[in-house]
């Protein structure tokens, strides 16, 4: 009997600590109801990257959250600067028979910041939020340079799940 009363306890006690599954908190004030994402800015040479970029991100509120999402600062109750600061991609496997890359790791560093429009109270901020991410390209050499609009988008969207994820938990 007392051994039950401590498992009682016991699940009372982590249930009440504050445990979540990842990507599923929104710690953001319930005041806000429309976020802004405009173009994201680009200090890198990739200059599609920042294409994709502010719609992947959008997209990915869309479908994980409630909140709404417009293009236009002023009709948003909070303003979502995005700029990308680094972009680094580098092979990590070769195909031993032709000598070309046919794994690729791409890493975006990223300077997020989400500002409350009306004040311009700092609601999230990450000036180095970085994604990591790998991928396979083709070994034919004509469809080698059209995976590259399929790599960016997919950089993309995981730095669209990483950001979305970020400013929900407010980490």
């Amino acid at each position: 009997m007392r051994s039950g009363r401590v498992l009682v306890l016991a699940l009372l006690f982590t249930a009440a600590c504050g445990y979540h599954v990842a990507g599923r908190a929104d710690l953001m004030p319930k005041d806000i109801h429309t976020i802004a994402i405009p173009a994201f800015q680009n200090v890198t040479t990739r200059y599609r990257l920042t294409q994709h970029l502010a719609k992947a991100v959008a997209r990915e509120f869309l479908t994980r959250t409630r909140y709404r999402v417009v293009a236009d600062p002023d009709q948003g109750d909070a303003i979502l600067f995005g700029a990308v600061v680094n972009y680094i991609a580098y092979p990590t496997v070769f195909d031993p028979r032709t000598g070309r890359a046919s794994g690729m790791q791409s890493v975006v560093v990223l300077n997020i910041r989400l500002v409350r429009r009306g004040t311009g109270e700092i609601l999230y901020q990450n000036p180095a939020l970085r994604v990591d991410n790998r991928y396979e390209i083709s070994a034919d050499q004509e469809a080698y340079f059209e995976e590259s609009d399929a790599a960016l988008a997919r950089v993309s969207q995981a730095a669209a799940r990483k950001v979305v994820s970020a400013i929900l938990e407010n980490f």
